[in-house]
């Protein structure tokens, strides 16, 4: 179960866990690694964002409660790019410009989803 959590949090791999490298677990063990490989491309929080998806809404900018708390006025949909905010939109495409400000970023790693909720074309993943 220890294990299991750390391995759902990117704390380890599969292939630090011993039984798991036993004859007749490499089923097992692939199927493992499968699952766990979106971890391996995300960042620390989990998150990942396909600018390639995004828009430029600014949704993520706007509901993010990190966003707000630090510049209340982002509420509104006016911020100015002080590296405090997790998000920015620059040249029409959403940016992670601080993800150490994250709610999800170690060693919080609070359970926030708020971006990925209101994110209208599906360009925040979080894992």
């Amino acid at each position: 179960m220890a294990f299991a959590t750390k391995l759902a949090l990117g704390d380890v791999s599969p292939d630090e866990c011993p039984p798991l490298l036993e004859e007749g677990y490499s089923e097992s063990l692939r199927k493992i690694r499968e699952m766990v490989a979106p971890l391996q491309t995300a960042a620390e929080t989990g998150i990942k964002l396909d600018e390639s998806k995004c828009t430029g809404c600014g949704n993520c900018v706007v509901v993010c409660p990190v966003d707000v708390s630090v510049e209340p006025i982002t509420s509104e949909g006016k911020a100015a790019k002080t590296g405090e905010t997790v998000f920015w939109v620059e040249n029409g495409v959403s940016k992670i410009i601080n993800l150490k400000k994250c709610r999800r970023f170690p060693p919080e790693r609070l359970n926030c989803r708020v971006c990925e909720q209101y994110c209208c074309t599906d360009a925040i993943e979080i894992w």
